[in-house]
Parts: C-alpha cells; sequence; structure tokens
C-alpha cells in the first residue's frame, strides 16, 4: 500500500477531497471524519441530487449521464468556489464513478487542486452495507449498477486508493499521511 500512496501522491496539497467509491463503502463517514481531523469543511455530494434522480435512486433505477450532467455541474461549481477561497478546505462526498465524472470535478480548479480517495470494497461487503442502512434513498438493487459503473482510478493522479474496510481512524490517518501531514488524533 505504501508504494501506491507514492505513486498516486498529489503533486501538489490540494484544497479540495472528493471521497469516492460505490453506495454503501462508507463515503458520509469517512467525510465526515476526514472534514474533522482537516478542519475543513464537509459536503454530502447526495444532497445535491434533482429530486427526479432521487425519485428514480428510490425506486431501483440506475442514473443516466444525463441525470448526473445537472448534479455533477452543481458539486463543480461548489468546489470551484471553494477553490477561489484562499485557506479554505472542502471535502465532497461522491461517488465519482467514471473517469469523466472525476475530470469534470478536476476542472473546479487549477491542476492539483482537486484530490481523490477512493474507498474500494467488494461487491458483496457493499450490498450488505446497503442493505443494513435504514433512512437512506439509495435502493440495494443499484448496487450491482454501480459495480458495472465504475471505472476504477488506479492509474489517474491525485488518488489515493483505500482498503475501505479499514478502521476509520486508519483512513484518515493514511490520507493525512499522503497528504503530507502529520498523525493527529481522529473522532
Amino acid at each position: 500500500m505504501d508504494s501506491a500512496i507514492q505513486k498516486n501522491h498529489p503533486e501538489t496539497n490540494p484544497s479540495v477531497l472528493v471521497v469516492m467509491g460505490v453506495s454503501g463503502c462508507g463515503k458520509s463517514s469517512v467525510g465526515q471524519a476526514l472534514a474533522c481531523s482537516l478542519g475543513w469543511t464537509l459536503h454530502e455530494g447526495d444532497t445535491y441530487h434533482a429530486e427526479e434522480s432521487i425519485r428514480k435512486m428510490q425506486a431501483g433505477i440506475p442514473l443516466t449521464d444525463e441525470d448526473r450532467s445537472g448534479w455533477l455541474d452543481t458539486l463543480t461549481h461548489l468546489l470551484n468556489s471553494a477553490i477561489a477561497t484562499p485557506g479554505t478546505g472542502v471535502v465532497l462526498t461522491c461517488s465519482a464513478l467514471k473517469r469523466k465524472y472525476r475530470d469534470r470535478l478536476r476542472d473546479a480548479g487549477p491542476r492539483g487542486s482537486v484530490g481523490f480517495i477512493f474507498l474500494d470494497l467488494g461487491y458483496e461487503t457493499a450490498l450488505q452495507r446497503v442493505q443494513d442502512r435504514s433512512g437512506h434513498f439509495f435502493s440495494p438493487e443499484l448496487v450491482a449498477n454501480q459495480f458495472a459503473t465504475l471505472e476504477r482510478p488506479e492509474s489517474e493522479g491525485a488518488v489515493l486508493c483505500v482498503d475501505a474496510t479499514l478502521p476509520l481512524a486508519e483512513i484518515v490517518q493514511r490520507t493525512r499521511s499522503w497528504l503530507g501531514l502529520p498523525n493527529a488524533m481522529t473522532p
């Protein structure tokens, strides 16, 4: 894992971290812990979905690229605003399953201003986690579609790939190390 961290280390310290992966990988928990550890603002990407998209996901209907387009525009604008404000950092949770989605988010600012934390998780574990959670609009029937859509980001720059089954504190520490920051107490 250490060689992967060095290989994909960001060229500059990003002011935005996108916590990404399939549904059930722990984006919200990791995002919250990272935002707390870094003193950055957290934005839950799911809260920016259009009502129609939420209804589709509740019904087990996969979103299309067209469905995601306005959502990605909104997220990119949000990141652009954060990047334009010096001294602020943002953690965004967003599935960012395809490279073209990640590239749109990267377009929010200058090269190196957006980094990605890919929470890598197997299908069975993701499905179990989605089935076990309550109060979320995402239908378990969509987990297979998420894996079919996922374009793994390992060969992209400024991406830290982390095993999503690691303890939360360890994921935060690996991210801090990847960013070149000292160890810190985490929640």
